[in-house]
């Protein structure tokens, strides 16, 4: 067993209890220093952290709940207290895979996530690090997508566009941005929309295994790059390609919630039109606002109208007037190519908004 995979196995098995042993040595050291409310989310983040090997984007989704904790509790000056606590925990509740060979190595890299958690507590807003909110909805369109509706304790401070950590107790201690559906609604609600894939143990626990009743941990939310412009008015041409179509309704929300004279193409892209999978929502705001043109396109589905037969950026542009600013989210592969298409169509660079790298 490699040495990553034994830290990674220690700290799993450490995680149910390890964090009373965690809290419990803090407490002696240093008394009132972290509430025990608080101290199994942080023992599970930081193991996590510790242990590596999260992709760019959840690693800059655990440093930024990571980064807002240490502010929020003023842990910077206790930093080796904190590993101190860490690595017993871990150590004790891993047996019998810890060895001596292992403390060593976690010390190492102990120090680097110290340092990493150090930098992101400098970049951190003030306010809380994290937010228990309740799952009261999960619907499930099709077998790979979700959408969960969840109740924040404490209203969520969250503008459309943004992108927002989530945790499920389900996997503790990591992390992965979402991006809210909707506006803030007046009963605190949001909608999360979450795909299942190959590589992704959070979303998978999401779509498949967490049921109403149940608690989130939401992070504090971060811009995107999507948000919009509060001093423009232009028409706006909105592109979506499977669960990017999450930021870009909440902008339509938004739009709706204060219209100001603008019109809105929105453009949904899936594969056929079973996978347009947030159909009903869509059609009905779409009634409700006559400036809201909402336009699907299939890229595989033989039976769709001319009109709508094509991936989602080609039929955008059949759409796109000089006066748009052009939003666009979707995954990797239609987001790689977007800007130069975008451009060589004559959209202005500053007319082109594309979600931000969420990394650390």
């Amino acid at each position: 067993m490699s040495i990553v995979a034994a830290w990674e196995a220690a700290v799993d098995k450490a995680v149910e209890k390890g964090a009373d042993d965690f809290w419990c040595t803090i407490e002696d050291r240093r008394p009132g220093l972290l509430p025990e409310r608080d101290a199994p989310l942080l023992f599970a983040a930081l193991g996590r952290l510790t242990v590596g090997g999260d992709d760019p984007a959840g690693r800059a989704a655990l440093l930024a709940v990571l980064g807002r904790a240490y502010r929020q509790h003023g842990l910077l000056p206790h930093a080796a207290t904190i590993g101190d606590a860490l690595l017993a925990a871990v150590a004790r509740r891993g047996r019998p895979l810890w060895t001596s060979q292992l403390t060593d190595a976690w010390e190492r890299a102990d120090r680097r996530a110290a340092e990493a958690v150090r930098r992101a507590a400098a970049r951190a807003e003030d306010g809380p690090a994290w937010c228990p909110a309740e799952v009261i909805g999960h619907d499930r369109p099709c077998d790979t997508i979700a959408i969960l509706t969840v109740r924040p304790w404490q209203r969520l401070p969250h503008r459309p566009g943004q992108a927002v950590p989530v945790c499920t107790p389900r996997r503790p201690g990591r992390w992965r941005w979402l991006s809210p559906a909707n506006a803030p609604r007046l009963d605190g609600t949001v909608e999360l929309h979450v795909r299942a894939v190959a590589a992704g143990a959070v979303a998978h626990r999401l779509v498949h295994d967490v049921r109403p009743g149940e608690l989130l941990w939401l992070g504090p939310p971060r811009d995107a790059g999507l948000r919009l412009d509060p001093s423009a008015r232009r028409d706006l041409l909105l592109v979506a390609g499977g669960t990017g179509l999450t930021p870009l309704r909440a902008l339509v929300e938004q739009v709706a919630a204060a219209p100001d004279g603008r019109r809105v193409t929105l453009v949904v892209g899936a594969r056929t039109f079973a996978d347009l999978y947030d159909a009903p929502a869509l059609d009905k705001l779409q009634c409700a606002h006559d400036w809201l043109t909402v336009v699907p396109a299939f890229s595989h589905d033989p039976g769709a109208e001319p009109a709508e037969r094509g991936d989602a950026l080609t039929i955008a542009l059949d759409h796109r007037r000089p006066e748009h600013d052009v939003y666009v989210c979707g995954p990797p592969l239609m987001l790689a190519g977007a800007r130069l298409r975008l451009l060589a169509a004559g959209v202005p660079a500053d007319r082109i908004h594309l979600p931000a790298e969420l990394v650390s």
